[in-house]
């Protein structure tokens, strides 16, 4: 396993729609394995391919206190069950260091594959529903920054221009 670099705000990368995945080999096991190891050391609780530039339809989503409830959701396909919202704090690994209030539908439906390509739904609420959400923005060119206001969204990408340049 290894650790991957994860792409960060306002890379353009980010920005790109993920395209399905068709096949479910050794290769896909490999990545996904890596990308929880890469999520895991971030230290974060899900991780996008896009956020890799891996620009497929893949997600790896661990919400538990022990890390020891990894899910792997690919091709997913969301329903929302509900009209009630909540409002969370959402960070995000590609915009480290920001923390901003993002209201979204508190209960869903997932539909998905697993590694092996095998199909299953769950119905998820709270952190697990907008964790799920928020990822799949992901695999959509979407950031959690793109719910702020322009005013917020600027402010976070000239901190992050000027922290990437001094890295430079």
């Amino acid at each position: 396993m290894s650790l991957l670099p994860i792409l960060e705000f306002p890379d353009p990368r980010l920005r790109t729609v993920a395209e399905p995945v068709t096949v479910f080999n050794d290769e896909l096991r490999q990545l996904i394995k890596d990308m929880f190891e890469t999520m895991y050391d971030a230290p974060g609780i899900g991780l996008a391919a896009t956020q890799i530039n891996v620009h497929q339809r893949i997600i790896t989503i661990d919400t538990s206190e022990e890390k020891n409830d990894p899910l792997v959701v690919i091709n997913p396909q969301v329903e929302i069950l509900t009209d009630e919202t909540e409002k969370l704090q959402e960070g995000c690994l590609s915009v480290p260091g920001f923390y901003e209030d993002v209201i979204r539908p508190n209960r869903i439906r997932l539909t998905a594959q697993d590694e092996q390509g095998e199909t299953y739904s769950l119905e998820a609420d709270d952190l697990l529903a907008v964790c799920i959400q928020h990822e799949i923005d992901h695999l959509e060119g979407k950031l959690f920054v793109d719910y702020l206001s322009p005013l917020k969204r600027t402010r976070i990408r000239s901190k992050l221009d000027k922290l990437h340049r001094q890295k430079a």
